[in-house]
């Protein structure tokens, strides 16, 4: 995700990449990993090694490889804004160390189990406050594909309560080939199977709507594809409706306001691959749209799961540093 990430913001004067901290790999390894990704192709620029640092357009960025962000030479660098996407740090004590060495907010790049406040960019991102909130995280890739549904449909016409199944790409966590794991089905080669497992990001719109704390709840379903997912919604609302009315919701929404480049709205009858490279969170796939009893709807979103999701984490970073240089 941070490569990703970097791809993503590179072109963008608001911030400067000055430091990479690197658990997993030394900068040789980074930077070709930077250059060639399986999924989304070589990048349009160039990276290599100089003196220990990652090159690319005449831009050097200091590398290190520490495991703990506490030996990490945040102040040196003049450091502003970590964004941390290891996974492994997602409590406000294990993020104390890049505080106590000068950095100012982190940016985390999965959900933060508590004391912090989780954001989606485009739905909630106006709570920011940059005097309190200097843990924030951009919660998850099905959370930031889910809550701009869940936005326009509560607004307009209220949900009850409801449910979803993502189906989504294989990652990290899986085994590629069987082999001991603490989730007994992510034992499992990740290549050959659908596999049943967990997601947070039904029950975690709680902290973006409170009002629907309890009220979602969901599963993934792993799928043996590399990138592009689907999230499949099902909600019942508190009022009768149409597949006209909730389509037209969502298309406006995809077209004016907070969400356009959030959210889409797409009537041709794509698949999973027209999606990857894709930087919006959700693309409502209009022809699924269902409507049940009138007040039970069914809709599913597409969404590239990692250029997305790099891109909104990225932006949510942006809007740290614009707050920043401002104070």
């Amino acid at each position: 995700m941070g490569r990703l990430a970097l791809r993503a913001l590179w072109d963008w004067p608001e911030l400067e990449v000055v430091q990479i901290n690197e658990v997993a790999g030394d900068c040789a390894a980074a930077a070709h990993l930077m250059n060639f990704d399986s999924v989304h192709g070589r990048w349009r620029h160039e990276a290599r090694v100089d003196a220990g640092a990652l090159v690319a357009d005449g831009r050097t960025i200091q590398f290190s490889g520490h495991a703990d962000p506490g030996n990490v030479p945040w102040r040196e660098q003049g450091i502003d804004i970590v964004m941390e996407s290891t996974g492994q740090f997602r409590t406000p004590e294990t993020i104390q160390p890049f505080f106590d060495c000068g950095v100012d907010t982190v940016v985390v790049a999965a959900p933060v189990k508590q004391g912090a406040l989780n954001i989606v960019v485009g739905v909630n991102d106006d709570l920011y406050d940059p005097e309190r909130d200097k843990i924030v995280t951009a919660a998850s890739c099905t959370t930031n594909c889910l809550a701009p549904i869940v936005k326009v449909i509560h607004q307009a016409i209220g949900i009850q309560h409801g449910s979803i199944t993502t189906l989504h790409d294989m990652t990290g966590t899986q085994s590629v080939v069987d082999s001991a794991h603490a989730d007994l089905r992510r034992a499992r080669a990740a290549s050959l199977s659908l596999i049943p497992t967990t997601t947070g990001s039904a029950s975690a719109i709680g902290m973006i709507f409170p009002e629907l704390e309890g009220r979602l709840d969901g599963l993934a379903v792993r799928v043996p594809l590399m990138n592009a997912s689907l999230t499949d919604c099902v909600f019942e609302l508190a009022r009768p409706t149409d597949v006209d009315e909730v389509n037209s919701l969502l298309a406006s929404a995809s077209e004016a306001g907070p969400l356009v480049g959030i959210l889409g709205y797409e009537e041709r009858p794509l698949v999973s691959v027209d999606f990857k490279g894709d930087a919006r969170s959700a693309i409502v796939d209009a022809r699924s749209t269902l409507v049940t009893n009138g007040t039970q709807v069914k809709i599913l979103a597409w969404y590239d799961n990692e250029w997305g999701y790099a891109n909104r984490w990225s932006e949510l970073a942006r809007t740290v540093a614009g707050s920043i240089s401002r104070a």
